[in-house]
């Protein structure tokens, strides 16, 4: 048996994680498991990966930071993130982490040629996002509904403000939604019409949202941006993932991922 894998988050219902990596498995011939786990915010993370037995996780909002403080090690580009959306169990008790948003957020966008990107929202997905654009030399701004976690953004060079105290100075390339709001609501991640003013000189919206047009992506198509969701990233992400969490049975490179990609794709 490969091992038993979950997506951890609070809300969680809606995550098409279970059906991407529970195909891949049975296309590939691996006797895997993947399934959801509510956590109910309080509970410690850690704890609840090692009591379910889990080989590996993945881990969604609101638990990202937690993910990363809660690791024995930490590898790769969450080093400079401080987020981890991915666990992986090494000898027993040794706990990884990885994130794998930064790059699956990249190929998303990376023939965009874009030249600078505001970021709404200020979360572990935030600081994927953030540190995966400034890595390739975009500027990118951030904004939040609260100074709270502007901090991180700020100490590592970013434009930082709150949302109310807002004025943008430039037209951004692309606006890119972080936050939840839409997931469950109808809520705009920021105030109508300063959304409005930047969607009018706009060329591209992303938000890390999958499966709807949210409330953000609807008012960014009004003005003619360029939309999309977040199931690619998704399944980059995943696909990511899945490479790790079989490394040690399964390993043949970014070939590999690619075809783990088109298989995910299928069932999405």
């Amino acid at each position: 048996m490969l091992g038993f894998f979950a997506v951890y988050g609070n809300p969680i219902t809606h995550s098409k994680s279970p059906f991407l990596h529970n195909y891949a498995f049975t296309k590939l011939g691996l006797s895997g498991y993947y399934s959801r786990i509510l956590l109910d915010k309080g509970t410690n993370l850690r704890q609840n990966f090692l009591s379910n037995g889990l080989s590996g996780a993945n881990i969604t909002l609101p638990f990202k930071e937690e993910a990363f403080n809660q690791c024995d090690e930490v590898r790769g580009v969450a080093q400079n993130i401080g987020a981890c959306n991915t666990w992986v169990l090494e000898d027993k008790n040794h706990l990884v982490g990885y994130n794998t948003d930064a790059q699956g957020f990249y190929e998303c966008i990376k023939e965009y040629k874009i030249k600078n990107a505001l970021i709404i929202g200020a979360g572990g997905s935030a600081k994927a996002v953030a540190m995966i654009l400034q890595s390739h030399n975009i500027p990118t701004t951030l904004i939040n509904r609260s100074v709270q976690n502007l901090s991180f953004f700020v100490h590592k060079g970013f434009e930082c403000y709150v949302n109310s105290e807002f004025k943008p100075t430039c037209s951004y390339d692309i606006l890119i939604n972080t936050t939840s709001a839409g997931l469950n609501d109808n809520l705009l991640p920021c105030d109508e019409s300063q959304l409005k003013e930047l969607c009018s000189c706009g060329k591209y919206a992303f938000d890390l949202i999958y499966g709807k047009c949210t409330p953000f992506l609807a008012l960014a198509q009004s003005f003619h941006l360029s939309c999309s969701d977040g199931k690619e990233m998704l399944i980059n992400q995943a696909a990511l993932s899945f490479e790790l969490f079989c490394k040690q049975k399964y390993n043949k490179g970014n070939l590999e991922i690619q075809r783990i990609a088109s298989f995910m794709n299928e069932i999405l």
